[in-house]
């Protein structure tokens, strides 16, 4: 499994939003994140969101993520827009719901698929949440402390 890109946002743009307009904090593109054991990434909106929050860090597929780009005839679209913290390719993430996994020495224990929801329309194009069901990414718990680095 490669790294390929890293995002934390400072606030939420869409969770906990039902109802109302989104938020404007940007997916900020990152070098490295700072995993913390059961709090989440330092410095993203979910760090210490709630005591084993399934979701203290996310992941996304690139490949799914150009799969979707291409079906929607979205080019230079960045993944960014997928409000997920890692960008991965090489390993199919839905295989990963349940079980403890790790990359570049730090352990992740996955919990869920990281749904696609409504937003998603409106964050990538619209079809973008039938497109990702299914493949919306993974929900994880940090279960030790390390760092994440983009592979070049």
């Amino acid at each position: 499994m490669k790294v390929r890109h890293l995002y934390i946002s400072h606030g939420h743009n869409f969770f906990g939003h039902h109802g109302e307009p989104p938020g404007s904090f940007p997916a900020i593109e990152v070098a490295e994140i700072e995993c913390v054991a059961g709090r989440g990434i330092r410095g993203d909106r979910f760090f210490d969101f709630k005591k084993n929050y399934k979701g203290q860090i996310t992941f996304f597929s690139h490949e799914i993520f150009n799969a979707m780009c291409a079906e929607l005839k979205l080019p230079g679209k960045s993944p960014a827009a997928s409000r997920r913290n890692v960008i991965v390719e090489g390993v199919d993430l839905n295989s990963l719901v349940g079980a403890e996994f790790e990359i570049q020495g730090v352990r992740f224990l996955g919990t869920a698929e990281c749904s696609p929801c409504h937003w998603m329309d409106e964050a990538i194009a619209s079809g973008a949440e039938k497109l990702l069901r299914g493949h919306g990414g993974l929900r994880a718990r940090i279960l030790t402390d390390g760092m994440l680095r983009v592979e070049k």
